[in-house]
């Protein structure tokens, strides 16, 4: 069995979640303790228990110590079974997240496909939203032969929630060959700010910001008022679309913080991306580990690896014995090579 201080690296959920689909994925029990040790409420929170008790269901997995508040868990898998799963999560727990864990080994572990349905968050701060998921992550995920598709029928804003959405995913018996290391031009540059039962005058405040600070054409860029929202919420979304990958940053509103003050922490992140020209955004690489080195490896180029990215660094090479090398290329410019777990059983 393997063991796992979870107050390594990040030291959040997510050092979790990876730790479940890898477990999946390699049939290899773990055990870990300390679970986010230094965070103002240490142990598993509920969204933390979502992402355990849906790797328990479609792993039939024995687990112990999944309770809330819970500092250690035992996780022993059993198999990867496809199937028509309903994860709700209550609250505003992110649904995304949850998602992110099961994705993969039903994926490459299913033997049928899967629909999911996911009750909760759908647009979390420290998450991400399901733009980013539709937009970026999955369809780069598609060019390495991955088929998911995702539709949203309820948006879920914290603190309400209430989201909606499904996934169905396709497994498949490999994934390709990534290699990212442009972005090729930038053909379009565009915000869009979602509104649920708030003023509209607020939306209009947070694009008339982002534009100005970012030198982007307004007109391109637009308020969406959100109908049917179980609460209200307010999410700003930039997306650059480019040649080869489509980057989304989100900033989420919240009471007590001013809307010039949301599109300055965007436009921010965007500047950064834009002038470190590279293709993977600081999220997607991080979320990008796992199908490289499970698939056939890859190649990737992006800013500075946050600690999230180091962490999963040193679960891949727990899990799968690989070794993720990093190099700086230029000041927040860094290459990430990621080998490839099928290419090493085969050797």
């Amino acid at each position: 069995m393997l063991t796992i201080d979870g107050s390594m690296g990040e030291g959040g959920g997510q050092l979790l979640r990876s730790s479940l689909a890898l477990s999946l994925l390699t049939s290899t029990p773990f055990q870990i303790t300390k679970i986010r040790a230094g965070r103002a409420r240490p142990g598993l929170m509920r969204q933390h228990l979502a992402a355990v008790h849906a790797a328990t269901e479609i792993g039939r997995a024995r687990t112990e110590g999944a309770a809330m508040g819970s500092t250690e868990l035992t996780f022993h898998p059993n198999g990867i079974h496809s199937g028509d799963y309903t994860f709700a999560i209550g609250g505003a727990g992110s649904t995304t997240l949850v998602f992110q864990t099961i994705l993969l080994p039903l994926l490459l572990g299913g033997k049928a496909p899967s629909t999911l349905t996911f009750e909760g968050g759908t647009h979390n701060p420290m998450a991400p939203p399901f733009d980013f998921l539709e937009r970026t992550f999955l369809p780069v995920l598609a060019t390495l032969g991955a088929r998911v598709d995702i539709r949203l029928e309820r948006h879920g804003f914290y603190p309400a929630g209430g989201g909606v959405w499904t996934a169905t995913v396709h497994p498949t018996t490999e994934l390709a060959h990534l290699e990212l290391l442009h972005r090729g031009e930038v053909r379009a540059r565009h915000a869009t700010a979602l509104i649920a039962q708030i003023a509209p005058a607020i939306a209009l405040r947070e694009l008339d910001t982002l534009c100005n600070l970012l030198s982007w054409e307004r007109e391109d860029s637009k308020p969406t008022v959100v109908r049917h929202s179980h609460g209200p919420g307010n999410a700003l979304l930039a997306t650059i679309a480019c040649d080869h990958v489509i980057e989304v940053i989100t900033g989420f509103g919240e009471r007590g913080v001013r809307a010039e003050t949301v599109a300055e922490g965007v436009a921010r992140e965007v500047a950064r991306y834009l002038a470190a020209n590279v293709p993977v955004g600081e999220h997607l690489a991080d979320q990008l580990l796992l199908p490289m080195a499970l698939g056939a490896g890859g190649t990737i180029r992006t800013v500075k690896p946050s600690m999230h990215c180091l962490t999963q660094i040193e679960l891949v090479k727990m899990f799968l014995g690989l070794s993720i090398r990093t190099t700086e290329e230029a000041p927040d410019v860094w290459r990430i090579d990621v080998p490839s777990v099928v290419a090493s059983r085969k050797s």
